[in-house]
């Protein structure tokens, strides 16, 4: 009977469950990769993870309980060399298991089971996004920060080189520096702002008189515009007239003929 099992049968007796998930664990092992179901490597898992938990000892007691599982010494060679080298400072979780599709007839779901420390690509991933934490730096464009960043430090040193119970007088006077470097500090951004004021009000006023001085300009060369074309009209209706007058003249001549 069934009771208190409450481990997934795979739909399977004990003979073929175990001969099934020892096949998958060679595999899993020889390949560093393989494709299932979630159901079937989930039970893998808890296969096969004890058995890379004793092949970070390697003795010959662990090599013969791995066998006694794998039934392959290829598998166990494999188990206790390659894979015990890589995953030597992993404390568990050693399998990582991806959902990937619905497999077509019984829409059973599929999966991608991987040892974690063979997936190359992921391992330089997070190498990468380590590497970006760890030097990247926000940049700002401001410098009263890092002045008052100077200032605290230097407070901070000079604090620490005085004793405050042996000088008091001492711990005051660098108080006094402080608060002097902070209002240099801020009388020079003051300045700094008005006089980019006065420079924007300066500019601003210039602008109304340069277009003062452009419209007249612009008057002038209309102005003269306008003279030239009633110019060029007027010579044209000339030249249109002393035309109208040589040929009527040469009809007078042709009709006294």
């Amino acid at each position: 009977m069934r009771h208190g099992k409450k481990f997934n049968h795979l739909g399977r007796k004990k003979g073929h469950r175990e001969a099934m998930l020892s096949n998958m664990a060679n595999s899993l092992i020889e390949h560093k990769r393989i494709f299932t179901t979630v159901a079937k490597a989930k039970a893998l898992r808890g296969y096969v993870e004890p058995l890379i938990t004793k092949a970070k000892s390697d003795s010959t007691h662990n090599r013969r309980i791995v066998f006694s599982y794998l039934r392959n010494k290829q598998g166990v060679n494999e188990l206790f060399s390659t894979v015990a080298d890589k995953v030597g400072d992993r404390p568990g979780g050693y399998t990582r298991i991806l959902k990937t599709h619905n497999r077509l007839g019984d829409n059973a779901e599929m999966c991608m089971m991987e040892l974690v420390d063979f997936n190359e690509l992921m391992l330089e991933a997070k190498a990468k996004e380590g590497k970006s934490k760890s030097s990247g730096k926000k940049r700002t464009r401001r410098g009263g920060a890092k002045k008052a960043a100077t200032v605290a430090a230097a407070a901070e040193v000079v604090a620490e080189d005085v004793d405050v119970a042996e000088a008091p007088e001492a711990v005051e006077e660098v108080a006094e520096e402080v608060v002097e470097t902070a209002a240099e500090t801020v009388e020079e951004t003051t300045e700094a702002v008005e006089a980019t004021e006065e420079v924007v009000e300066a500019e601003v006023e210039e602008t109304p008189e340069a277009e003062a001085a452009e419209e007249p300009a612009e008057e002038e060369a209309e102005v003269e515009a306008e003279a030239s074309e009633e110019a060029t009209e007027e010579a044209e209706s000339t030249e249109e007239e002393d035309a109208s007058e040589e040929g009527e003249g040469q009809d007078e001549e042709e009709k006294k003929d």
